[in-house]
């Protein structure tokens, strides 16, 4: 067993100077003593101040402070304190941000698409930006806004203003696709014409009679869209064409293609049927639409 003890010697000795100034403290001799406590055998000797332990206690507090400050200013640990942040990491932030938001608008602008297309199989108006909630798009048809006599009837005649553009624009663009040199078709099948392209009854296609289990095919090459079921149209698959050029068949009995499949002109893509509530009978219903309006299939196909 080993004890510590403590011998010290002054260097005043003067026994008239009773009180020794706190410098002169300082410089006052001690021995740190390690002794075994049976043999009193000294095995180890230290002389020391009170100003070399003051000394060395404060290098090592020094030494501390600056390994601190040099672990927080030139290591990544300076990362992890609270509201301390480098350039770097700043400018990350604000490249992420701006990334993150343009990764949100390409979403809207898909959404908006995937809807419109929806809207067009479903014979809805399109629209030209999402609503805040997509939920329930129903909530946001203009009949079930309350209205008083003065604005029915601006509405009504922004309606008709609406017609009247639709109408132009079809007789002024079906020379664009009459063009043989651009655009060549395909018929889809092959029947008898039961009701015809009507916009203004939202009748936007022409609904084609034929042999139960008749193949349809694409009227062009293209990329589906659309193969899906709906309760208003049933089985219904989309094609988008090139020229901004979209084709619909609707009833279906089965699809034959899924969606993101590539198709060429004439290819099998569905079989005819009598799915959906809209429908009346075994038949197909078959659109046309150019740069978002629709037009009159029969105008550039026969069907006979």
């Amino acid at each position: 067993m080993y004890f510590c003890h403590i011998a010290s010697k002054s260097i005043d000795m003067d026994p008239d100077n009773k009180e020794i100034g706190f410098f002169k403290k300082l410089h006052h001799k001690y021995r740190l003593v390690i002794m075994n406590n049976e043999t009193l055998e000294e095995k180890l000797s230290i002389r020391l101040t009170r100003f070399a332990v003051f000394l060395a206690i404060g290098t090592i507090f020094f030494l501390l402070i600056v390994g601190t400050i040099y672990l927080i200013a030139f290591t990544p640990l300076r990362e992890y304190i609270p509201g301390y942040a480098d350039f770097n990491t700043r400018q990350v932030l604000r490249e992420l941000t701006i990334r993150a938001d343009s990764l949100e608008k390409d979403l809207r602008q898909k959404d908006l698409f995937i809807m419109n297309i929806r809207n067009i199989v479903e014979g809805r108006d399109l629209i030209e930006e999402i609503p805040d909630t997509v939920s329930d798009t129903d909530a946001f048809l203009i009949q079930d806004i309350p209205r008083s006599r003065e604005d029915s009837i601006l509405r009504a005649e922004m309606e008709m203003a609406v017609q009247i553009e639709n109408t132009f624009w079809a007789s002024s663009e079906r020379t664009l696709l009459r063009a043989p040199e651009h655009f060549t078709f395909f018929p889809p099948i092959t029947g008898v014409i039961s009701s015809h392209f009507n916009p203004l009854k939202n009748h936007f296609g022409v609904d084609v009679v034929a042999d139960h289990d008749e193949i349809i095919k694409a009227t062009m090459d293209g990329t589906v869209i659309l193969s899906a079921w709906t309760a208003e149209t049933g089985y219904t698959i989309g094609i988008q064409h090139a020229h901004n050029i979209i084709s619909i068949y609707k009833h279906n009995s089965q699809l034959l293609k899924e969606q993101g499949s590539f198709v060429e002109a004439g290819e099998p893509i569905a079989i005819i049927g009598d799915t959906g509530l809209y429908s009346t009978g075994t038949h197909l219903h078959f659109e046309l639409w150019f740069n978002g309006y629709s037009v009159n299939p029969a105008d550039y196909i026969s069907f006979q």
